[in-house]
């Protein structure tokens, strides 16, 4: 695989994404008041994560997505990688489909019982749940630094 390359988006280069996500993601709505990471395989788009503000102390990582057909060779794993450096913080959650909360959890969220999830968070999740979507709540935990 040729060298990859990751960036925050430029909010001018939303479209971009947004044709990415119609191809790999049709139900993903990206916006511009979004944080949006992505990634690049010889200047291609071929990975997005996208992080929502909730309320005013929260992120939700949201419509993580990998092109078709690069999916199952660590570009998201990377990609994720990168996030820890820039956004993932104790303030971040994401709502993990049952199958990739392992996923997830290789990169330090951990499982939350929804009753201790903060009211904001928990609002949105149970909203999703009686939607009938199978999610897992989940909060980044910094690993320990000595």
């Amino acid at each position: 695989m040729d060298h990859l390359s990751f960036e925050m988006l430029d909010p001018l280069k939303l479209p971009l994404v947004q044709r990415f996500y119609k191809q790999h993601y049709p139900t993903a709505k990206p916006k511009r008041n979004e944080l949006i990471y992505t990634a690049h395989i010889a200047g291609q788009l071929c990975a997005v994560v996208r992080f929502r503000h909730i309320g005013t102390s929260y992120l939700l990582l949201t419509g993580m997505a990998v092109a078709k057909e690069l999916r199952a060779q660590g570009i998201g794993h990377q990609l994720l990688s990168y996030c820890e450096a820039y956004v993932l913080k104790q303030h971040v959650f994401c709502f993990a489909y049952r199958h990739l909360e392992n996923f997830y959890h290789q990169h330090h969220f951990e499982r939350q019982s929804p009753q201790t999830l903060p009211v904001e968070i928990n609002h949105l999740y149970q909203r999703y749940c009686n939607q009938g979507r199978d999610i897992l709540p989940m909060q980044y935990s910094p690993p320990f630094q000595q």
